[in-house]
């Protein structure tokens, strides 16, 4: 009786790519003889295996103290600012738990956010895993003018203030509103907040050219302070002339992701979209579309059904949503954008003051670890850090707190519980199918993840959505899709390599997402699924031959959205099963 050839050589490559974090021992118990066909690992299109040094050096999964990393399904994504604007600091966030990365453009240049790019770019090559890019633009901010007095007016309850386009200075009687279209949405009994709230007005009579407002809730007034509209709809776009150059800049130096703040309707959406399609290059990778949740308007009708359906994810921007909107309606709405964005598998990201006490403290309150603990509990896919990673005096602590809150609440068996519970779609496609079932199948035979192949991210992003009980490995032969995916939950994208996802190396200049080009290399899909072993060995989701991977795949590669196969599969590779591996003389 000998060992299978074909088994052992894979083992010794599996072995080598894991480095020292896990190896599994070639002791397959039996050998059998098959005339089907080889299972050689020589191919055209088999990718280039890093030597053991190259994968320990560069591999996050090679290292046993991170190997935690590749297990939690929320996604901590992390600002970056003046506290976190070197390569060392983007590293250590990275190694801390952060899996996308912001960048505010209402603060600094363009040409500093080109720069934190390429640093997050070497710090993904260097670790082998995609990161993402979030481009934030900044929105209309509808701000008051300026008051005689630079100390600004105080407002006494029940006296009325006349906002108006009268560009001389204010006193205690009125003051400038460059806005029309706040004049003009306006009606009577309408709430204008100034100063997050500080301050409430409510239109009491309204000309052309100006509204009298009641003070309900007197405090003090100054320059520039800002104005919010919960009740009214303006009749303005939500990308000013620096929102439309910044787009422009975002998509030239290639963000994965594109906020789009102020977000009223669903037009709006359709506004930026049209932008994208003008700015974007023949052949370019699209960037995805985030909404920021924080008007209430978003709420009329079916607006968020709409906004969720033609955007490509979702931000509850806490902030705004929470000065016009009532303190205690906040958490239900928060729920309600969650659930339906898991009914229309879009990613939804919890933002703002989750971890607020930790600009300046190393530790949060116990209120700011339940307000976190609550939004993963409510299914979110991602939950983000602001000032406190950019320009707080803890941003690693504040990452690494995340990543504890994340891994104590995923550990809690009511977390399972409540997923089940959320709304979710049964589906009616055969790739549907297929990916309940994988989900169904991983849980029963105790597999340690899905791998899911996908050329434009639809597959994995279904897998998320049906949130299975391990992770996620998405592979596809493009980056940007590999850096799209690592704001979905519970997926971990493997980066693309030369010749993966069976594609010849020599074939790379011809393979766009639109026509991709696919190898006709003798045995193509044994290749794939080795690819997927080692992938899976690399990320640490598997450490034994016999572990089992569930891989859902569609034939032909190539394919957009086509998921048609399972296929049960040992670590050890598809030749092998149950520690009997095939052989070919």
């Amino acid at each position: 009786m000998k060992f299978s050839t074909t088994c052992v050589n894979l083992v010794a490559i599996l072995t080598a790519v894991a480095g020292s974090a896990s190896a599994f021992a070639p002791t397959m118990s039996a050998v059998r003889k098959s005339s089907s066909a080889s299972t050689s690992l020589k191919s055209t299109v088999a990718p280039s295996i890093p030597t053991t040094d190259t994968a320990a050096d560069t591999t996050v999964a090679s290292i046993p103290k991170f190997a935690q990393r590749w297990r939690k399904s929320t996604k901590q994504l992390a600002t970056l600012g003046p506290a976190s604007s070197t390569l060392e600091m983007i590293e250590t966030l990275f190694l801390a738990g952060a899996d996308i990365f912001r960048l505010n453009f209402s603060h600094g240049s363009q040409e500093q956010k080109q720069e934190l790019l390429t640093m997050i770019r070497e710090v993904e090559e260097k670790y082998s895993h995609p990161i993402a890019v979030l481009g934030d633009l900044q929105g209309p901010k509808l701000r008051v003018g300026e008051f005689s007095n630079p100390n600004g007016e105080v407002l006494e309850k029940g006296q009325i203030f006349r906002l108006d386009l009268d560009e001389a200075q204010g006193d205690n009687t009125r003051v400038m509103l460059p806005h029309p279209e706040i004049i003009e949405a306006s009606l009577i009994d309408h709430v204008l907040l100034v100063d997050d709230g500080k301050v409430k007005l409510t239109v009491v009579g309204k000309g052309d050219k100006y509204l009298d407002c009641r003070v309900d809730v007197p405090g003090k007034i100054s320059n520039r302070k800002g104005v919010n509209t919960p009740d009214s709809v303006l009749d303005i776009s939500p990308l000013t002339p620096k929102d439309r150059s910044d787009l422009e800049y975002m998509i030239g130096i290639g963000v994965d992701w594109i906020a789009l703040s102020f977000v009223q309707q669903p037009s709006d959406i359709e506004e930026i979209h049209e932008l994208i399609d003008g700015h974007l290059k023949e052949d370019a990778f699209r960037p995805a579309v985030m909404a920021k949740i924080e008007k209430p308007s978003c709420f009329y009708d079916d607006n968020l059904e709409k906004i969720v359906e033609l955007c490509d994810g979702i931000m509850v921007a806490r902030g705004d949503l929470g000065v016009e909107c009532a303190p205690e309606d906040v958490p239900l709405l928060q729920k309600q954008i969650i659930d339906t964005c898991r009914k229309q598998g879009k990613p939804v990201v919890v933002a703002t003051q989750m971890l607020e006490s930790m600009i300046e403290s190393p530790t949060p309150t116990r209120a700011e670890a339940s307000d976190v603990a609550t939004a993963i509990y409510d299914g979110a896919d991602a939950i983000m850090l602001s000032a406190e990673s950019a320009a707080g005096k803890f941003p690693e602590e504040s990452v690494a707190m995340q990543q504890r809150i994340i891994n104590r609440v995923e550990s809690d068996l009511h977390y399972r519980a409540y997923l089940n519970q959320l709304t979710k779609n049964d589906g009616v496609t055969p790739t549907d199918a297929v990916t309940i079932a994988a989900r169904q199948i991983a849980q029963t035979v105790n597999a340690k993840g899905i791998v899911s192949f996908t050329l434009q991210g639809s597959t994995a992003l279904r897998a998320s959505q049906e949130r299975p009980t391990v992770p996620i490995l998405a592979i596809t032969p493009f980056k940007e899709t590999a850096r799209q995916l690592a704001m979905s939950w519970g997926v971990y994208p493997e980066l693309p390599r030369s010749g993966s996802f069976g594609f010849s190396s020599d074939d790379d200049d011809l393979t766009t997402v639109d026509n991709p080009h696919v190898s006709a290399a003798d045995g193509d899909f044994d290749i794939v699924l080795k690819n997927a072993c080692r992938a899976a060995l690399r990320k640490g989701l598997v450490n034994d031959p016999n572990d089992l991977l569930v891989v859902t795949a569609g034939i032909p590669f190539g394919t957009p959205g086509a998921a048609n196969i399972i296929r049960l599969l040992p670590a050890a590779g598809p030749s092998c099963w149950d520690g009997v591996c095939r052989v070919d003389e």
